[in-house]
């Protein structure tokens, strides 16, 4: 799993069937302490422009974020943040509460569908591919570990399993989400033979006990997009 924010993780494993299993969103309240509020600040100090300007933000946030306060909420220590530290924070949570969970498919104008992988030839069926994983990466939506999948059998992953999926559509900037097709939970050999390395080869050799899978070169290397 990758994290994709400091307050949110967004990932997808898939078992060896290359179907989705968990899809892990974690989001993190925040119930500041220790920090007064910034109006009744700014009547005892006086502050340069920009730290005004935080300081005013700040507020307007922490209003904004009050209707989604409850009992989950967890408590962030504000005091070892600088204000636009704590901004950056309090804007991530509200554009997560606010964000709308819809078929990642319907992330795009017009939505993004697929012709179903029945009807395409390998070569049409590998260019149609190649487009959509291009067309996810503009929206921040990456794949990893697909290398042992043929062109067909990751076509099909996007055709059945991502794009139906609903996600939260999330406007920030470093707002990734990353899909692994395969991981060491899903699928140990898989993961061992493929995409570990030498040092998460031995760790699993020391907690299992046994050696782990030679290693192999992935049958369909290819060169995904990355995130930045």
């Amino acid at each position: 799993m990758k994290a994709i924010h400091p307050c949110l993780t967004l990932a997808a494993d898939y078992d060896s069937k290359h179907k989705p299993t968990t899809i892990q969103q974690t989001r993190t309240h925040c119930c500041l302490k220790n920090k007064q509020h910034p109006r009744s600040l700014m009547n005892e100090v006086r502050f340069p422009k920009n730290e005004v300007d935080q300081l005013l933000l700040n507020a307007q946030l922490r209003d904004e974020l009050e209707p989604y306060m409850d009992e989950s909420v967890e408590l962030v220590d504000a005091s070892q943040m600088s204000t636009e530290e704590e901004n950056k924070f309090l804007r991530a949570m509200l554009c997560w509460e606010r964000s709308p969970v819809i078929p990642i498919s319907q992330w795009f104008e017009p939505e993004l569908q697929l012709p179903h992988p029945d009807t395409l030839s390998d070569r049409n069926l590998s260019k149609v591919m190649w487009d959509a994983v291009e067309r996810l990466a503009e929206q921040r939506i990456f794949l990893q570990c697909a290398d042992h999948l043929s062109d067909r059998q990751l076509y099909c992953v996007l055709f059945r399993d991502i794009l139906p999926a609903t996600e939260k559509k999330i406007d920030l900037p470093d707002n990734d989400l990353i899909w692994k097709l395969v991981d060491l939970e899903s699928d140990p050999e898989l993961w061992l033979t493929y995409y570990a390395d030498d040092h998460q080869r031995y760790l699993w050799e020391v907690e299992n006990g046994r050696v782990p899978p030679a290693q192999e070169a992935p049958p369909f290397a290819r060169k995904l997009p990355e995130p930045f």
